[in-house]
């Protein structure tokens, strides 16, 4: 199976299998939370997810970047030569290049290169499995490279631009390409446009629904969708692997006190997640923010679990529902993968729960913890529910099935041939039964 990687001067043809050197880039200086270590493995994670075969990995120091390379020439020359010893054939940067830099590398190099943001590009590419998925991923792809097209055509002197020293080569074939390119995102806009009025009217008849909606966020792998599986009896694919996860799904949950809710499964974030993916994602990404309720998957196994929810944190800013913003939905942090913790450092991480309303410890794929999570989430759902005193006819059967569907029915008895119930209702469904 051949893999296509869009790096701006035509699709690149990488192989599954192919030997790849990964670099990761230490950038010296305050600020940098993240251990270079994980930053390496979760790079060397991103190309294995893929298929590609990494025989060769290193971190490479950067005091301040080269505008032609990015890394001195003492670095480039150690890599060509590593990469020529192990038969690699692909450099993996993980950083964003530019072109020039892209070119310039390659050309000392001996290799193909590709930067972060083509890698994380072509998964997404190979893993959208709906229509929409494919449409926002191309989008995403048509933006990236219509920036880099003057890479593609730097060999056409056959055609000239202005007059005398004015224009450039190849000027008329870019701006014919960037021409198409736009003309296609702009169809591409025009069809998600029409998915995203779809949503919303499907939002629309949800929240006309008595069921909560719970979104489940977070890091990439960190273990959403086991935990999703876990809670519905779904088979949305759960494998160790970055991204295993494109499409948003849904399916029926059942949590204390209520009849039925709506489970979220939603693309993983990464650090440094490409804008263009952000700007193309984000008529699926507001299924995140009309919820009732998201729950933070984390991976409290993982040596940079910090710095992933600070990432996690900014990507939901970035859609509006940041910890900062007015309106967003509540919070709740699962905890996950407890069970791969030391028991010491297990112990100290459930005293700091206990002491935290907005915490759960859990593991997914044990199953441990997961009943009070579902209760915790079911408390929060609940926080703003008031109980109403209703008297109805004993023969109104349809309202009391109701009640007891949508509502937490406390109490009943009955007194004069008509039935008094104490029901704990939502706002919202307590104005649903008001206009029944």
């Amino acid at each position: 199976m051949t893999v296509r990687i869009a790096d701006g001067a035509g699709a690149l043809d990488v192989a599954r299998g192919e030997r790849a050197f990964v670099i990761g880039i230490e950038r010296t200086g305050p600020g940098n939370g993240r251990s270079s270590e994980a930053k390496l493995d979760e790079a060397v994670g991103l190309a294995q997810a893929i298929g590609i075969d990494v025989v060769a990995q290193r971190t490479v120091r950067l005091r301040a970047p080269k505008p032609a390379t990015l890394i001195g020439k003492g670095q480039i020359d150690e890599i060509a030569e590593e990469a020529k010893e192990r038969e690699a054939g692909l450099l993996i940067v993980d950083a964003p290049l530019t072109p020039v830099q892209q070119k310039s590398l390659e050309e000392q190099v001996g290799t193909k290169v590709i930067d972060r943001t083509s890698l994380i590009l072509e998964i997404f590419g190979e893993r959208a499995a709906t229509s929409e998925g494919r449409l926002q991923v191309e989008l995403a792809h048509l933006d990236y490279q219509a920036g880099r097209l003057v890479r593609s055509w730097t060999h056409l002197e056959r055609q000239r631009g202005g007059f005398g020293f004015l224009g450039g080569p190849g000027e008329t074939q870019i701006e014919a390409d960037r021409r198409l390119i736009r003309d296609r995102m702009a169809r591409i806009r025009r069809e998600l446009e029409q998915v995203k009025r779809t949503r919303s009217l499907h939002r629309g008849r949800r929240q006309r629904a008595p069921w909560p909606v719970i979104a489940l966020v977070g890091y990439t792998n960190a273990g959403k969708s086991t935990l999703f599986n876990r809670m519905t009896g779904g088979d949305v694919l759960a494998e160790n692997m970055l991204f295993a996860t494109l499409d948003p799904t849904m399916r029926d949950v059942k949590l204390p006190g209520f009849d039925k809710a709506i489970l979220s499964d939603t693309v993983g974030f990464v650090s440094d997640l490409p804008t263009q993916l952000i700007a193309a994602f984000r008529a699926t990404l507001e299924e995140v923010a009309s919820a009732d309720l998201l729950v933070h998957v984390r991976d409290m196994a993982h040596p940079d679990r910090e710095a992933q929810r600070e990432d996690v944190d900014e990507v939901l800013a970035q859609l509006g529902v940041g910890p900062e913003d007015e309106g967003a939905p509540p919070r709740i942090e699962a905890w996950n993968k407890v069970d791969l913790l030391a028991p010491q450092d297990r112990e100290a991480l459930q005293a700091e729960a206990a002491r935290r309303e907005d915490v759960v410890p859990i593991s997914a794929l044990t199953g441990f913890g997961l009943d009070v999570l579902s209760q915790r989430i079911s408390n929060q759902l609940q926080s703003g529910n008031v109980v109403h005193s209703i008297q109805l006819p004993a023969s109104d059967g349809e309202k009391l099935a109701w009640l007891h569907a949508r509502g937490d029915v406390i109490g009943q008895d009955m007194r004069d041939g008509d039935l008094h119930l104490q029901v704990r209702l939502s706002p919202e469904n307590w104005a649903r039964f008001q206009s029944l």
